[in-house]
């Protein structure tokens, strides 16, 4: 029985249908591309823009075109939040939501031994349980990412995700280090450890993100640790000391910024200001040299104005980052920014993305620019077809050498000698 996987969205989602494979390949399955025939697909979903959920129904429509035959489940996070909508997707026959991932297999058995269309998603409740999972092997051979934290309770104003992803749940420290002990043996250098609001992770435990971050640092093999996507205003002063007294932890945070305008910030129910994020990009960078801060801002939010755009890209001028991921306000049904007056028009928020993207393309630039004359520790994850290793440095800076050794999988000290178009050119170090 072939298998085949399409994953949309974040690196947590990626995290979860690596599960997914393993659980399917252990009961049988042979793990197909999602390119290719199969008598089974499955689209892991992403609903944090209406273009996630478009795309989502071009992949369903797309594999039952391909084999009419084929069992096709639809599962994750558009089914979970818009459960009726999931439902009405003819081309949908098993349905699933984002908890529960581990009956997909028997869900899936079913709907080929029986032919019956199964909709069967759990609903979120308070106190519910981090599902156990643990991964063995990731298609990167090099780094491994690590879910440690699922759900979120910021209610930030223009987001679906606490419906779709329930409360804040954790993985238990004893958990996490023997995930890592068993990547760690497989060979994976770096673990990144990732969550729906990974600043959260602990909440429920009586821990902190730093407690993770520490029993990552302790296990052997693992030499390098790298955080997913961060919300500012829960990085302490302590946090930011505790990581930079390990050092297996990247100089590369990814700090979400959404709007560099105070007042569309409080309008967002974002829980910082611009001046406190600035503080906390400045201590980072106080106590990690060569430290890379990396963003996601949004623009044409509901209420944005001309002067508080401009606002907003004045400040990511000022905070100069590495890397910023920008994109349009996306209205999403049962969030309040839905309903807010002001809401921008396509073209307004079109051009608004343009600047922003020129404007962080140049900071990127400025960035890749400042690593010229450093050495850095680079772990190399493949060949380009030109014929160079590339990899990247603790902070996250693509870099590119060339050389008749296989370096795939090796850490290496190189010395960066040209920026070029979106990465670094290096000669080793000896």
């Amino acid at each position: 029985m072939r298998i085949a996987f399409y994953t949309l969205g974040c690196k947590v989602n990626q995290y979860e249908t690596q599960i997914l494979t393993q659980i399917f390949a252990a009961d049988g399955y042979d793990v197909v591309s999602h390119t290719d025939l199969a008598d089974v697909y499955v689209v892991n979903s992403c609903t944090v823009t209406a273009t996630g959920d478009r795309k989502t129904r071009q992949m369903l429509r797309q594999f039952k075109a391909r084999n009419p035959a084929a069992k096709v489940v639809l599962s994750g996070c558009f089914p979970q939040a818009f459960p009726d909508a999931a439902e009405r997707l003819p081309e949908a026959d098993v349905i699933t939501g984002a908890r529960g991932r581990g009956r997909l297999v028997e869900l899936v058995a079913r709907a080929l031994a029986t032919g019956e269309r199964i909709v069967e998603i759990q609903p979120h409740e308070r106190g519910e349980g981090f599902e156990r999972m643990q991964a063995g092997s990731f298609a990167e051979r090099t780094r491994a990412f690590v879910k440690i934290e699922d759900g979120c309770e910021r209610y930030c104003a223009y987001c679906i995700i606490p419906t779709a992803r329930g409360p804040v749940r954790s993985k238990p420290p004893e958990d996490l280090r023997d995930e890592l002990q068993t990547l760690a043996a497989a060979g994976y250098r770096e673990a990144v450890l990732v969550g729906i609001n990974l600043s959260s992770y602990g909440k429920e435990l009586g821990l902190r993100l730093i407690d993770a971050v520490e029993t990552a640092a302790a296990v052997d093999g693992i030499e390098r640790v790298r955080l997913g996507s961060l919300e500012p205003e829960l990085l302490t002063g302590e946090d930011i000391s505790r990581m930079a007294a390990l050092p297996k932890v990247c100089p590369q945070f990814h700090l979400s910024l959404q709007s560099g305008c105070d007042a569309t910030l409080c309008r967002m129910n974002r829980h910082y200001d611009t001046a406190e994020y600035a503080r906390i990009a400045a201590d980072l960078r106080r106590h990690f040299a060569n430290c890379a801060i990396t963003t996601d801002i949004m623009v044409g939010f509901p209420g944005e104005t001309d002067v508080e755009f401009e606002e907003s890209l004045a400040f990511a001028e000022e905070v100069g980052f590495a890397k910023a991921h920008v994109f349009a306000y996306s209205r999403r049904p049962g969030t309040r920014a839905a309903d807010m007056p002001g809401q921008i028009p396509k073209a307004v928020k079109e051009e608004r993305s343009r600047q922003m993207i020129a404007l962080t393309s140049r900071t990127r630039a400025a960035f890749l620019q400042g690593q010229i004359g450093q050495v850095v520790s680079v772990l190399f994850e493949s060949r380009t077809p030109d014929g160079m290793y590339e990899g990247y440095a603790e902070n996250y800076t693509p870099v590119r050498v060339g050389g008749p050794d296989n370096l795939c999988g090796q850490i290496r000290r190189v010395r960066i000698e040209a920026a070029l178009d979106g990465w670094c050119l290096g000669a080793l170090c000896g």
